[in-house]
């Protein structure tokens, strides 16, 4: 098992920057794929990004591509999210995911931790 705690959500300008941590507990965290999904009030949770377990391969969801960029550090049993250009439909609660196995999705349901929530709020 893993438990994830994420970290670093905030209000930010639009166009500004924000640095999301989710740092995992348990072992072999680099069997884990991770995800992170966002959700806005009243809208369904999305697939924003993920990276394999060794940090190699990684997906991002179109909306974010060139912006937001996932990255690990097996060492410390964190993987980050960093979102530059910050938008106003940027904000939501971002939670990040953990799945066994290298294989990239996008679906929740192929997730089987799940952290709690940050939330970033972007002004206009």
């Amino acid at each position: 098992q893993v438990q994830l705690l994420e970290s670093g959500g905030d209000l930010v300008q639009g166009g500004g920057s924000l640095r999301l941590s989710c740092a995992a507990s348990g072992r072999s965290f680099s069997d884990y794929a991770i995800g992170w999904f966002r959700q806005a009030p009243g809208k369904e949770r999305t697939f924003v990004a993920g990276i394999g377990g060794s940090g190699r391969s990684t997906l991002y969801a179109d909306s974010v591509k060139g912006r937001f960029i996932i990255s690990r550090d097996n060492g410390k049993n964190t993987v980050f999210l960093q979102m530059n250009s910050l938008k106003p439909e940027d904000s939501a609660d971002y939670y990040c995911a953990a799945r066994v196995g290298t294989a990239l999705r996008r679906l929740q349901s192929d997730y089987s931790y799940w952290g709690r929530g940050t939330q970033v709020t972007v002004s206009s």
